[in-house]
C-alpha cells in the first residue's frame, strides 16, 4: 500500500513539474519574464521560438486576442491571419537590427547592421497565449549585395566544427536577435497584461 501511495505521490508530482515547465506563468511568480526565456528549437532542418506563457487567469482569450493585434500594429507587424474564435494571429515583420548590443552615437561605435524578416503566431487560450516565430531570414550586407540565411543556417555556422570566426559572428548574429526578441515578447506581454506605462493609474 505504502509503495502504491509513492508511485501515485511521483506521478503527480512528474506531471506537475512539466506543467510548470510547459507554461512559463509560473516563473513569472518568481520575478521571471517572458524574455528570460527566449530559447531556440532546432527539429531536422526547421529552427524556431517558442514558449507558452501565463498571464492573469482574469484575462481572457478575446483580451488577449484584442491586445495582441493593438501591440502588433503599432510595431507595424503585418497582420496575415486572424481569427478571435480559434484564438489565432498570424504576423510577418522585417526589422531592421544593430549586431552591436552597445551602439550608441558615439564616433568610436562600429554599427553592424542586419536584416531580419520572419513570422509570429499568437495562439490564444482564457488565462494565457503561446507565440511561436518562424521563417526566420537574415539579410547580412556584404560588398555585393545582401546575403541571405535562414536561422538554421546560422545556427549551423555556430557548431563546434566551423572556424572561430565563423562560429563568433554566427553566435553574435543569434544572440542580437534573440536580445530584440526578448525585449519583443516582453513588450507583448505588458502590453497583454495592461502593465505598460500607458496603463499605470498612478500620476
Amino acid at each position: 500500500m505504502k509503495r502504491i501511495s509513492l508511485v501515485i505521490a511521483v506521478l503527480l508530482c512528474t506531471s506537475t513539474l512539466g506543467f510548470a515547465l510547459e507554461v512559463h506563468g509560473s516563473s513569472h511568480a518568481a520575478g521571471f519574464a517572458p524574455s528570460d526565456t527566449i530559447r531556440l528549437h532546432v527539429e531536422g532542418t526547421k529552427a524556431y521560438y517558442q514558449q507558452v506563457v501565463k498571464v492573469d487567469s482574469n484575462i481572457k482569450l478575446s483580451s488577449i486576442y484584442t491586445r495582441t493585434l493593438e501591440f502588433m500594429a503599432a510595431k507595424n507587424f503585418q497582420q496575415n491571419y486572424g481569427y478571435e474564435q480559434e484564438g489565432k494571429l498570424i504576423f510577418t515583420t522585417t526589422q531592421d537590427l544593430n549586431e552591436n548590443a552597445n551602439f550608441t552615437d558615439n564616433d568610436n561605435d562600429n554599427p553592424e547592421p542586419y536584416t531580419v524578416q520572419f513570422s509570429i503566431t499568437v495562439d490564444m487560450k482564457n488565462g494565457r497565449y503561446r507565440y511561436t516565430i518562424t521563417n526566420v531570414f537574415f539579410y547580412l550586407p556584404t560588398d555585393n549585395g545582401n546575403r541571405k540565411l535562414s536561422l538554421y543556417e546560422v545556427y549551423q555556422k555556430e557548431g563546434d566544427d566551423q572556424p572561430r570566426r565563423i562560429s563568433k559572428d554566427a553566435k553574435k548574429l543569434i544572440d542580437s536577435f534573440e536580445r530584440y526578441l526578448g525585449t519583443l515578447t516582453q513588450e507583448l506581454y505588458d502590453e497583454i497584461e495592461h502593465k505598460a506605462a500607458i496603463y499605470n493609474s498612478k500620476f
